[in-house]
C-alpha cells in the first residue's frame, strides 16, 4: 500500500515538473518569437499628404499654380520685379539633379528659409520665367519645374519640417502692354492662413519646435567620435532605442523630425528624416530614399529609409525595420537591431525597392549606387 502511495506521489511530482518545464518553454518562445513579429513597413505618407491614409492617391500632391490675371487682359500696376538668385550657392543631392528653372525656385526657397518661418512670407521670383511663360504650354511647364523644386527641397532639407507644400502656391501675374506680355511670379500661402503643416499656426511655435529639436541634435553631435562608422552606428542606435513606432498612424508630427526627436513617436519617414538630419550636421553624406518594402508576410507597401556613404561606398540603413514592434513585450535582439544596418544591394534589395519618382508623373530622381556587399566592420 505504501509502495503504491509512494509511486502515485512520485508520478504527481514528475507531472508537475514536466508541466513547469513546458510552461517555461512557452514563455521563452513567446518572448523570442515576439521580437520578430514586427510591423514592417507602414504606409508612407509624405509632407504632401492629406489626412487620409490613402497611399496610392494621396502620398504626394501636385503644388498649386495660380494665374492671377488673364493672359491677354491689359493690366497696370503689377510689380514685375527683377529678382536674381544666381549668386546663391547650393550643393545638395537632389538639387544637383534639377533643371535650371527648378534650381532657381529651389534657391529662392533656400534664400528665404528664415523668412518662411512666418508662414506667410511672399517669396518673389520676379520675371525670371518670362521666356518659359511665353511659350504655348509655358504655365504647365513652369508648374512641372516648381513641383520638382519643391520635392527636391523637402527631401534635401528635413529641417523644414514645418512647411506644407500643399499650402504653398505659385502665383503668375500677367501684364500686357505695348511692349508685349511680361510675367511676375511669386510663392505665397494663397487663401490659406499660412503654409505651415497643420501642427503649427505661428512663428513662435515653429521657433520653439526648432529649439527643442536642436537640443537633441547638439547632444548627439557633441558625442561624435570622428570615426564615421561609430558615428553612424551611434545615431542609428539612438533612433532605434528612443523612438516608438506609431502603429495607429494618427499622432501629430509622425512623418517629421519633430515627432521623432522630440515626441519620440514616428513612422518610417520620421525615422529616415531624423537619420539624415543628424548625419548632415555631422558632415556624413546621407540621402533620404522612398520606395516599397516587402515584409515577412509578403505584403508590399510604401516605405522610407536612407543611403549613407562610408569609406567611399554607399550603404543602406533602415532604422524603422531595425526597430520592430515587439508583440507581447520583450526586447529586440542584436541580430534584429542591425538586420538593415549598412547593407549592400545583394541583401537589401531582397525586400526593398527604391523609387526616385516622388510624385506620380513627376521627375524621376536618381539615388547613389549601393555597394553590392554589406559593410563589414
Amino acid at each position: 500500500m505504501k509502495s503504491r502511495l509512494a509511486s502515485f506521489v512520485m508520478s504527481v511530482v514528475v507531472l508537475l515538473i514536466v508541466c513547469a518545464i513546458v510552461l517555461l518553454g512557452v514563455i521563452i518562445y513567446q518572448d523570442i518569437s515576439g521580437i520578430e513579429a514586427a510591423v514592417e513597413p507602414e504606409n508612407f505618407i509624405g509632407n504632401y499628404a492629406s489626412n487620409e491614409n490613402t497611399v496610392d492617391t494621396e502620398t504626394i500632391k501636385t503644388p498649386q499654380v495660380v494665374e492671377n490675371n488673364p493672359l491677354n487682359e491689359l493690366q497696370s500696376g503689377n510689380s514685375n520685379t527683377n529678382v536674381d538668385y544666381s549668386s546663391v550657392s547650393v550643393d545638395k543631392y537632389f538639387y544637383n539633379q534639377l533643371e535650371e528653372p527648378s534650381k532657381t525656385i529651389y534657391k529662392a526657397l533656400e534664400s528665404n528659409k528664415e523668412n518662411m518661418k512666418t508662414g506667410t512670407y511672399r517669396i518673389d521670383l520676379g520675371n525670371s520665367f518670362t521666356d518659359i511663360l511665353n511659350t504655348a504650354n509655358g504655365q504647365d511647364e513652369l508648374g512641372d519645374y516648381y513641383q520638382s523644386a519643391i520635392e527636391a527641397y523637402t527631401y534635401d532639407n528635413p529641417d523644414v519640417f514645418y512647411l506644407s507644400p500643399n499650402k504653398m502656391y505659385l502665383n503668375i501675374e500677367t501684364t500686357t502692354s505695348s511692349s508685349g506680355v511680361s510675367y511676375n511670379v511669386y510663392i505665397n500661402n494663397g487663401n490659406e492662413n499660412n503654409y505651415f503643416t497643420d501642427e503649427f499656426s505661428n512663428e513662435s511655435q515653429v521657433e520653439s519646435a526648432i529649439s527643442q529639436i536642436e537640443q537633441v541634435k547638439n547632444s548627439l553631435v557633441s558625442r561624435r567620435t570622428g570615426n564615421t562608422y561609430n558615428d553612424i552606428k551611434m545615431v542609428h542606435d539612438y533612433l532605434v532605442d528612443n523612438i516608438e513606432y506609431d502603429t495607429t498612424i494618427s499622432k501629430d508630427n509622425i512623418y517629421d523630425i519633430y515627432g521623432a526627436l522630440v515626441n519620440h513617436v514616428a513612422v518610417c519617414e520620421g525615422y529616415a528624416r531624423s537619420f539624415k538630419y543628424i548625419l548632415d550636421e555631422m558632415g556624413i553624406p546621407c540621402v533620404l530614399v522612398i520606395g516599397t518594402g516587402t515584409n515577412s508576410r509578403g505584403e508590399t507597401e510604401r516605405h522610407a529609409w536612407n543611403y549613407v556613404e562610408l569609406q567611399g561606398s554607399w550603404y543602406a540603413v533602415d532604422c524603422t525595420w531595425d526597430d520592430p514592434v515587439v508583440v507581447g513585450g520583450g526586447t529586440v535582439s542584436q541580430s534584429s537591431k542591425y538586420k538593415y544596418f549598412l547593407k549592400g544591394s545583394n541583401e537589401f534589395y531582397s525586400d526593398h525597392s527604391p523609387s526616385g519618382q516622388f510624385t506620380p508623373g513627376g521627375k524621376e530622381f536618381s539615388y547613389p549606387s549601393l555597394s553590392s556587399s554589406s559593410f563589414s566592420s
